[in-house]
């Protein structure tokens, strides 16, 4: 017995990219993918729930560090609760962070098979490269920002007033830490904004290298207003590190530059307040054709004279 193989029509991804779906098929797309994107992160949320002390014992190591903040035995002394319900909703804001992080990859699937229909496949490719670059970047500024609490709580702790205990209030340094770790992370995203605008065409690489003064100086300002470590080797490791990889981002940018053939127009050396050179060689002129004259034009016919009104129409019209 033969059986028909159904035949199975365009996907939503499809239909979607050749704007085929409806506005209300848009919102119960739109629905789904929210509704699995909460899956995603409240399954990310009973894992960190369970993962949420040990990831308090590595945040509190910096603190264990500190002078003063041992007892006799060795034993690290515990951060101080100000109220009953500290300690649980501590663990439910650390839980809540682990489930963003773990969940990552399901609601960020999610929010990219929402958008990426609208993309051409081109945009769609570099989204990826970029993604895929976000990615270390934002764990390579937590890791830096990790070290910075390391070693910048004992520079505070030195230079401040004497005769005060080093413990600590938990929710308070729990987001000094964070923080810390959330601003180094989003600040260490700023190349992938360069090579955006280069990759795009907007800026090419001797324009963003013409930037250098102005990005450095900013590097350090922001560094100063928005490093929540008021000490001098949070905010210069952080500036320091920001313009490392503004002029890495410079680098890549060159050779994208090189690959592409910008650069060899014919006035791509020329600044845009300089005259362009202009080519005062002479050519010899050759002498035109001989022009025939024109043949006469003939007499015009005459024109017949206008009938009488009463002949010009018929009883029709």
């Amino acid at each position: 017995m033969a059986f028909a193989l159904k035949k199975r029509g365009p996907s939503n991804f499809d239909r979607a990219s050749d704007g085929s779906m409806t506005l209300m098929e848009h919102i119960r797309e739109l629905r789904n993918r929210l509704f699995r994107a909460s899956l995603g992160i409240v399954g990310g949320l009973i894992v960190g729930f369970w993962l949420a002390e040990p990831v308090f014992q590595l945040l509190k190591r910096p603190y264990c560090r500190l002078p003063g903040t041992t007892n006799a035995l060795g034993q690290c002394q515990d951060l101080l609760a100000l109220a009953p319900t500290t300690s649980f909703l501590m663990k439910l804001k650390l839980a809540l962070w682990l489930g963003l992080i773990i969940g990552g990859p399901v609601w960020l699937y999610q929010l990219w098979a929402f958008i990426a229909p609208g993309l051409h496949r081109n945009e769609r490719k570099w989204a990826y490269v970029f993604v895929s670059i976000a990615a270390p970047l934002f764990a390579a500024g937590a890791v830096l920002a990790y070290f910075v609490v390391d070693k910048g709580l004992g520079f505070l702790m030195d230079s401040g007033v004497g005769g005060l205990s080093n413990q600590f209030e938990v929710t308070a340094y729990i987001a000094f830490v964070t923080n810390m770790i959330l601003l180094f992370g989003v600040a260490f995203e700023f190349p992938l904004i360069l090579l955006m605008l280069n990759f795009t065409g907007v800026a090419s690489a001797r324009r963003l290298l013409s930037w250098w003064r102005v990005v450095i100086f900013v590097s350090f300002a922001f560094a100063a207003i928005a490093t929540p470590d008021p000490g001098p080797f949070g905010m210069t490791l952080l500036a320091a590190a920001l313009s490392l990889l503004y002029f890495v981002a410079v680098g890549v940018a060159f050779l994208n530059d090189k690959r592409r053939g910008r650069g060899r127009e014919t006035y791509a050396g020329v600044a845009d307040d300089e005259v362009s050179p202009l080519d005062l060689s002479t050519e010899p002129i050759e002498a035109g054709t001989r022009v025939e004259a024109s043949a006469p034009i003939g007499t015009p016919e005459p024109i017949d004279a206008p009938a009488p009104i009463e002949r010009r129409y018929d009883d029709m019209t």
